[in-house]
């Protein structure tokens, strides 16, 4: 059997896309342009609206970055100098703690993880929050100890008695001496306690449509069943609640609530109280679903997970992976509803298209030094992505922040024209949708009335890709469905976009939009015999 170097690589995900087109090889790229490999040999260039699924937030191969990255490499910066200071990484953290002060309004410390990819940021985060989570049940265990012999020491020299219905609930008279009720008690508590205290596995929740990686922890917290179910016997499964609905996470918080017996004395009476263990690991939230369907959770919702969150001692992990770094008009999406969590989660854009990196913010009032201990990576903070993440941070927070308010004009103008596009084909497009420069553009299911060809498509979860072909191959316009809503096409691009590449996205979108209407399948898919790339 003879293979070639492409058989080797994405064997069956190149074979699936070939079908829609997309087995294109680039060969450069800049800004919002990559060139394509044409069939003569030559480059064709391709307005890019995916951008590395929102990790060019500054675009391809930006001059200011490139130019920071040869100097590192040309003054010989070292990448493996681990267990040693690592001043740029230092340097990276202090601004992003900057950037957190201003946005959210507080002056707390955040440290940082460091990482190499979005989904290990997010198992980081797990991570510390199940550590935190086993040392707060550790020094309850520990308060109720104390407690006991506190009680013990009140009983003893007459300062205390046992409340009449904790002798009433162990079954002892009234009468009953003091130091064998308060025995009974100590071994009532304790039994149950024990009993109770191996069964308080983690409690992890995330919300329906959530994403947050397909590494073997995040990928539970992924809700997608598709990338999830194989792979469920691997780790804690996390519970999924509806977005905006407070009620459902309550019901969840309520049913996984967990109590432990406690001892206290108070006023002369020792009784019997039960106190909540900390059962709850983490509830991880994006301010904006990305794969999900670009869904913007809203500023009501978000007070409620923060006013539940605090209720249930639930840390909050928000995970600015796709949002953060400028892509909303903020550099946290978050500080936009305002979503204040315990932990936040930064890659893609941070690295700035160049450098595979990744920050997990954990706020002191969380954070566990022993971590630091337990946890490592071997390219995680490294000289040269910090030294690249500084400079993508320079450039973002330049002239007061002036990308952030390209971000959000540039978004609301392609916002405009994609609702215009909207307003004429209502029965095609039926919404636009997301914040600053992540859009989505979900098309209307149609898979009982359209074409042949969107209702063979639609239920297979294939017509976003073959609309991704169509306006590559049509319009030299690329564009992606989301994973988890393949009705919706995602919008990412950088904040160079340009009114000429908003007007041509708008202009195929039309011609889509047209032939849908029209049922035409052979216009739709005739670009798949007539390739010139």
């Amino acid at each position: 059997m003879t293979l070639h170097a492409n058989d080797l690589v994405d064997t069956e995900l190149h074979r699936a896309v070939s079908q829609v087109g997309l087995d294109v090889e680039y060969t450069r790229s800049r800004g919002n342009t990559m060139w394509a490999r044409g069939k003569d040999g030559g480059e064709i260039p391709v307005t890019d609206f995916i951008s590395g699924y929102g990790s060019l937030i500054l675009g391809h191969n930006n001059p200011e970055i490139v130019a920071r990255a040869k100097e590192l490499l040309d003054r010989d910066t070292p990448v493996h100098a681990q267990v040693s200071l690592r001043p740029e990484a230092a340097s990276v953290a202090a601004a992003l703690n900057r950037i957190v002060h201003r946005e959210f309004g507080t002056d707390e410390p955040h440290h940082a993880v460091f990482a190499n990819s979005g989904a290990e940021a997010v198992e980081v985060a797990v991570k510390h929050a199940e550590m935190d989570r086993r040392l707060r049940l550790a020094e309850l265990l520990v308060a109720v100890e104390e407690h006991i012999t506190e009680a013990r020491g009140a009983i003893a020299q007459g300062t205390a008695v046992l409340a009449p219905a904790v002798l009433t609930a162990l079954g002892l008279p009234a009468t009953a001496a003091p130091e064998v009720a308060l025995d009974a008690l100590e071994a009532r508590v304790r039994a149950f306690d024990d009993h109770t205290h191996p069964a308080i596995a983690p409690r992890l929740l995330s919300l329906v449509g959530g994403f947050h990686g397909k590494l073997m922890g995040s990928i539970q917290l992924t809700h997608n069943p598709q990338f999830r179910t194989p792979f469920t016997e691997l780790a804690a499964q996390s519970r999924f609640v509806p977005v905006d609905r407070p009620d459902a996470l309550r019901a969840v918080f309520e049913a996984e609530r967990t109590p432990l017996l406690d001892v206290s004395v108070e006023d002369g009476v020792v009784d019997v109280v039960e106190r909540d263990a900390p059962v709850f690991c983490a509830l991880l939230v994006e301010p904006v679903q990305g794969e999900g369907g670009i869904v913007p959770i809203s500023p009501e919702f978000a007070k409620e997970l923060h006013s539940l969150s605090a209720e249930f001692d639930c840390p909050l992990v928000i995970d600015e992976v796709q949002t953060g770094a400028g892509r909303s008009g903020a550099f946290f999406a978050g500080s936009l509803l305002p979503l204040r969590g315990d932990y936040y989660t930064l890659a893609k854009s941070l690295g700035g298209g160049l450098a595979k990196t990744a920050v997990t913010l954990i706020r002191e009032a969380r954070y566990r030094p022993q971590f630091e201990l337990v946890h490592s990576s071997t390219f995680a903070k490294d000289a040269f992505s910090s030294g690249i993440a500084l400079k993508v941070l320079e450039l973002l927070e330049a002239d007061g922040g002036a990308a952030y308010g390209v971000a959000a004009e540039r978004g609301a103008r392609l916002v405009e024209a994609l609702e215009a596009v909207r307003a004429e084909y209502g029965d095609i497009i039926s919404d636009v949708r997301g914040v600053g420069l992540l859009v989505g553009v979900e098309f209307a299911d149609r898979s009982a009335v359209g074409s042949p060809m969107v209702r063979q498509t639609q239920p297979a979860g294939l017509f976003g890709f073959l609309v991704s072909g169509f306006l590559l191959h049509e319009h030299r316009i690329r564009v992606m469905p989301t994973g988890s809503a393949p009705n919706t096409l995602r919008l990412e691009p950088s904040i160079a976009l340009t009114d000429d590449e908003i007007s041509r996205l708008a202009e195929g979108l039309r011609e889509v939009c047209a032939i849908l209407r029209d049922q035409d399948d052979a216009r739709l898919t005739a670009f798949v015999g007539a390739r010139t790339f």
